[in-house]
């Protein structure tokens, strides 16, 4: 049997079905209910016959336990029959910043859908809608001239949908193009999340959105393209709500059904290349041709679009402009052979590293107790920026919370970096994914002992990655310290047990990290085996600029109640320095914010003490600008205090306890280190009363911030630390090593 011959058999049923589907479609204008009820009973006799009907169940089922969760109906569709042209109003503006360019030829019931669709969910971004006619229907010119909000535009010779496209962008005046097929509808906010993309990833050359079935089933969330031309939209037919398809993603191209380019970009190419005309291929070959130029392509998932597959040209790939899909990949291979063969994959081949766009770079796996939450915590701020530092270094990073709970807002600020972030209850269990992914996992960091002991078995069987733990601190020496101050046997005999834990850890894993040197030290000294390096752990894009001390006399201790050494310090400080500084000061109060503060905590408010709970980012920097001291007068903890950091950073001149320095070289020579209550409130005072003190404090501070918290210098540590990059070493003479 020839092929030709062989693939019109094979498709058969496939072209039966898209005839009878077509007939039942043209049913439902005449008759809705009579026509909604045929095609559910094509659609289900034809997935029975294609083995398709589980999948379909599945994806029912668990759209009906979401809706249950959420108590929220699906989007739906807009009616068939429910859009007049002439009560069609657009708000378009006369100074757009995007031109939305709708090609039609026919199909006007679509393109009124998709029109109400947009005047429906308005966006902050001034807009015009171009609509080009390309020799469609004159009846259905007529009726889409009676919209109001649009310009239309027409050809009386059918120019396809690329000239389509190009002629129509060569009259836009926005920044901005959006190509949108007239068989889509859009959803709320997909207009603003696409513009997004273009303020916080500056390489951005196009962004696509996320595409749904009318039935709510994801189409596409970005497009592999193999080495042979050929094309894969990601997660088709699953549940748009899993997490592997809500974050932003590099992608090889994303569908021309929505795409937002800008249009200095499209012009500069010369539009879609009209060797692809009359369509097919053009959206992949301009993602590539605008690569080629140092642009990236980008899936944007906060953009939903409802895209009616096929209504255009149908699903037959043997008659019409459909057929182009087949004879135009072979065009498109021809012109990108080179390309496809250096950065593209086999069809089929290393799926998770081709969806990821990983041939040229690494896969880093980071797990810890929980998402990270930067305004609550210093561990989360010490995450937040390794995350980041891996990210600007051009690596994938995927994030695996050991609670597998996704957290409100904090979930959603990582999935916008372009960070997968694992949670929910039907997610797979982390070794159950690694059986299936893990051989694209290159490194893998582990944070904290309880996390490191779960996950180590899980990694070490179904990965080859390579393994670097972070501890936050030491925890056996925290543990004894606290241990120690407060006479506890109990918790004692647990640093001894933590003790034991942390040296197996250091043992299991490639490289051990630790926020400062002397506790990578430490863990050299304990055990010369274990590759132990230090890390900076935190990072700053701005630091406060130098200042006038306070008028005011409040003193600020900001402070994680979660963590045990932060309340015992508030009862030292309160019980055995503040009455001595009130005493000097009168007038000074002690202000003291900090999340999840116990009873005990809340119970000390008063006349001179004013305690205030979680808050966020300007709230606190508004506390930091307007107290007039800081202090950090901790007994017991270790690693690097975020606290006395954030304070060297926005120049609040600072007293601290020799744990609150732990970490930070040289720090006694600009800072107060006091260990005794007299010593300590001796050093408040000062600060309070003595604006000179104050100023060069304030001088000394920022200038140690920055040469010790940059981000470029976190970066380095952290890479160098995980094996990232490795510094060729330099062949030193003797005589200077020596000096």
């Amino acid at each position: 049997m020839s092929s030709s011959l062989w693939i019109a058999v094979a498709t058969a049923p496939e072209r039966v079905f898209w005839a009878v589907l077509t007939k039942v479609h043209a049913l439902r204008a005449r008759s809705p209910v009579v026509g909604e009820c045929l095609r559910k009973l094509v659609l289900l006799l034809w997935w029975t016959v294609s083995f398709q009907l589980h999948t379909h169940c599945r994806f029912w089922l668990r759209n009906r336990m979401r809706a249950r969760r959420t108590n929220t109906a699906p989007a739906v569709p807009i009616p068939l029959q429910t859009v007049d042209p002439a009560t069609l109003r657009l708000p378009s503006s006369d100074r757009p910043l995007v031109s939305i360019v709708i090609p039609v030829h026919g199909k006007l019931d679509y393109t009124l859908r998709c029109l109400a669709s947009i005047a429906a969910c308005p966006s902050v971004a001034p807009f015009e809608v171009l609509v080009f006619d390309d020799a469609g229907p004159p009846d259905e010119r007529r009726a889409l001239s009676r919209v109001q909000g649009i310009d239309l535009l027409w050809s009386e010779v059918n120019l396809g949908f690329i000239g389509a496209c190009n002629t129509a962008a060569r009259t836009a005046r926005g920044a901005y193009l959006l190509f949108l097929n007239n068989d889509t509808q859009v959803m709320p906010g997909w207009l603003d999340a696409m513009l997004a993309l273009f303020d916080t990833h500056t390489d951005a050359g196009a962004v696509g959105a996320r595409l749904l079935f009318p039935d709510g089933r994801l189409q596409e969330a970005g497009c592999i393209i193999w080495r042979d031309g050929t094309g894969w939209n990601v997660g088709r037919d699953d549940d748009p709500d899993r997490p592997a398809y809500n974050h932003v993603r590099e992608v090889d191209y994303c569908s021309g059904a929505a795409l937002l380019t800008p249009t200095t970009l499209f012009r500069r190419v010369e539009g879609f290349d009209t060797r692809y005309a009359p369509a097919y291929f053009e959206d992949a070959d301009y993602c590539f041709k605008l690569r080629r130029n140092g642009w990236k392509t980008y899936y944007q998932p906060n953009a939903c679009v409802i895209h009616f597959e096929g209504v255009s040209h149908g699903q037959d790939l043997s008659i019409g402009v459909k057929a182009y899909q087949t004879s135009n990949r072979r065009v498109f291979v021809q012109a990108w052979h080179a390309t496809l063969a250096a950065d593209h994959y086999r069809n089929g081949e290393q799926v998770q590293r081709a969806r990821d766009r990983a041939r040229h770079r690494k896969i880093v796996l980071v797990i810890d107790h929980m998402i990270p939450r930067p305004d609550r915590d210093a561990g989360s701020r010490t995450m937040v920026a390794f995350l980041r530092a891996l990210l600007d270094a051009g690596h994938v990073v995927k994030f695996w919370p050991h609670n597998m709970l996704g957290t409100p807002g904090y979930t959603r600020r990582l999935q916008d970096w372009g960070i997968e972030v694992f949670h929910g209850p039907g997610h797979p269990t982390l070794s159950a994914w690694l059986k299936d992914n893990g051989a694209a996992i290159d490194h893998v960091l582990l944070c904290r002992p309880d996390v490191a002991e779960a996950c180590l078995p899980a990694i070490r069987r179904h990965t080859g990655a390579r393994v670097a733990y972070y501890g936050h601190d030491l925890h056996f020496a925290r543990m004894r310290a606290q241990g120690e101050l407060n006479r506890d046997e109990t918790m004692l005999r647990a640093a001894d047990r933590m003790e034991e834990r942390e040296r197996a850890i250091w043992l299991s894993v490639d490289t051990v990290l630790y926020p400062s040197a002397s506790e990578a030290s430490v863990v050299t000294e304990m055990d010369p085996s274990a590759r132990a390096h230090a890390v900076q752990p935190y990072a700053f894009d701005t630091f406060a600029p130098p200042r006038a001390p306070s008028a005011g006399r409040d003193i600020l201790f900001v402070a994680g109640f979660g963590h045990p050494p932060n309340e015992d310090a508030l009862r030292w400080y309160l019980t055995h320095i503040h009455p001595l500084v009130l005493s000097h000061v009168p007038d000074t109060r002690l202000r003291v914010i900090g999340s999840d503060p116990t009873a005990w905590v809340r119970a000390q408010a008063g006349a001179s003490v004013i305690v205030d709970g979680d808050v966020d980012d300007a709230t606190l920097a508004a506390a930091y600008a307007s107290a007039r001291v800081s202090v950090v007068p901790l007994r017991a903890g270790a690693g690097v205090k975020m606290k006395t950091v954030e304070a060297l950073k926005e120049g609040l001149p600072v007293v601290v306890t020799p744990v609150g320095a732990q970490g930070l070289p040289d720090l006694d020579w600009i800072v107060p280190v006091r260990h005794d209550p007299i010593g300590f409130a001796a050093a408040v005072c000062v600060l309070l009363l003595d604006d000179p003190a104050w100023q060069h404090a304030n001088t000394e501070q920022l200038r140690y911030a920055r040469a010790h918290f940059d981000r470029a210098g976190l970066g380095r540590s952290l890479l160098r630390g995980m094996g990232l990059i490795v510094e060729t070493p330099v062949d030193t003479p003797v005589a200077l090593a020596a000096e």
